[in-house]
């Protein structure tokens, strides 16, 4: 592995990224107060909190990255050691407009699809609060799919490095731009809460493919009881993705056969479904949680199934936690077109169309994946992580991994080791 890279970036963003990025962490350095004042702003109206995690991760495996959905690099094949997976920061302002009429911005910078860390709104809104039990809010919100959504990105509120990617790498729609509404009811000890959301989501583009989710729609309800909490989710949107577009032409190009085989597997215009099952038991001497997911379409990216279950036990400032988690998809026999059914002269196209169809489809991770780690919480609102992960990838499959290169062995062993500093204020 090239040592001058440790730390640094195979594809180096460029001068103009590096100072937008600075100018943003410069800012919310001078906010490093955790709260404005009334003096600030001439009244209580604003209230300002950030967030930030630096974190350095190593892979054992040299011919693939291992990085968090949305990055172009990581660590193993771009850097033997990457600050980029898990290190970002973030700020949030809410102003309180009125009694019942609250504003919310969050901004968060940390590594993009293209290599750059240009800032990017996570959320936007206004909510109005009808009653203390009923709200409605309007703007960029972030969809409540899992367990820990709405903090996914503040590295000090979950027990691990990062939430399992397994469960969390299934769903590219994390955001809305849209409506919502919530209301809450209370039966006795219990507390339900029943929310919906509509919109559009802003357009995903990835290292290998562009996305687009022009409506998504979704319900999901929280029932409290004391310590424990059980989250339901059903999401449905209608997805694009222009994976592979030159594969799916040239299969149209060969006639109602091909256009068949093109029209089952491409996924343009196709119905994608969302079903989550979670639930946390945290009496705060010690914690358990686990998540499921099922993930549904009709095309190339099939139906998906991710879990987790994972437990911790607090000893003064110190959490030791375990986690296991694993994602497997729906088993699809060969596809592609019958050579026998073409004229000769076609053969070696269709017998290349197909093996690019199959490579498509066993691009769908398969991975299992034991983890052990600790989180010390050494000062007021600082903690810093240590996890290590044993990733055993399915056969055939690459699993999460990205940036795949020539000698790379599917199915194998990958030991990820990472470290990381959150922290909030």
């Amino acid at each position: 592995m090239r040592n001058d890279e440790a730390f640094g970036q195979s594809r180096k963003p460029s001068l103009l990224s590096k100072l937008q990025a600075l100018t943003l962490l410069t800012t919310l350095t001078m906010w490093h107060p955790t709260r404005a004042t009334a003096e600030d702003f001439g009244g209580s109206m604003f209230s300002v909190n950030g967030f930030g995690t630096a974190g350095v991760v190593h892979s054992s495996d040299d011919k693939a990255d291992f990085a968090t959905p949305y990055e172009p690099n990581g660590a193993g094949y771009s850097r033997n050691w990457s600050a980029s997976v898990d290190s970002l920061i973030g700020a949030q302002v809410t102003a309180n407009l009125t009694p019942g009429l609250t504003a919310v911005l969050q901004v968060i910078v940390q590594q993009n699809y293209d290599n750059t860390y240009w800032p990017h709104v996570e959320w936007a809104n206004i909510k109005y609060q009808f009653t203390p039990d009923l709200d409605i809010r309007i703007g960029r919100m972030v969809l409540p799919t899992f367990l820990v959504s709405d903090s996914r990105k503040v590295g000090y509120g979950n027990p691990w490095v990062r939430p399992p990617e397994e469960v969390y790498s299934l769903n590219p729609i994390t955001t809305l731009d849209g409506v919502d509404g919530s209301y809450r009811l209370h039966l006795g000890d219990v507390t339900n809460t029943l929310q919906a959301d509509y919109g559009r989501n802003l357009s995903i583009q990835f290292p290998a493919a562009h996305l687009d989710a022009p409506y998504a729609a979704g319900i999901f309800n929280d029932t409290e009881y004391g310590a424990a909490l059980l989250h339901l989710g059903y999401l449905v949107s209608n997805l694009t993705v222009n994976a592979a577009p030159a594969l799916f032409a040239g299969f149209r190009r060969l006639g109602p056969l091909g256009a068949a085989v093109a029209d089952d597997f491409d996924a343009v215009n196709k119905s994608v479904t969302l079903l989550t099952i979670a639930g946390r038991y945290d009496p705060g001497r010690w914690f358990v949680m686990a998540e499921w997911i099922r993930s549904r379409s009709e095309s190339y990216i099939g139906g998906t199934t991710g879990w987790y279950v994972s437990g911790g036990y607090r000893v003064a400032a110190f959490t030791p936690y375990l986690t296991y988690s694993q994602v497997s998809e729906r088993t699809t026999s060969i596809a592609g077109l019958n050579p026998s059914a073409e004229p000769a002269y076609l053969a070696p196209t269709v017998a290349s169309l197909n093996a690019g169809l199959n490579q498509l489809l066993a691009s769908r991770p398969v991975q299992y994946t034991s983890s052990m780690g600790v989180r010390w919480d050494f000062m007021k609102n600082f903690d810093l992580k240590v996890q290590l992960e044993r990733i055993n990838l399915g056969a055939g499959s690459v699993g999460t991994l990205i940036n795949i290169q020539p000698g790379f062995q599917p199915g194998g062993i990958v030991y990820v080791i990472s470290t990381a500093v959150d922290f909030v204020f």
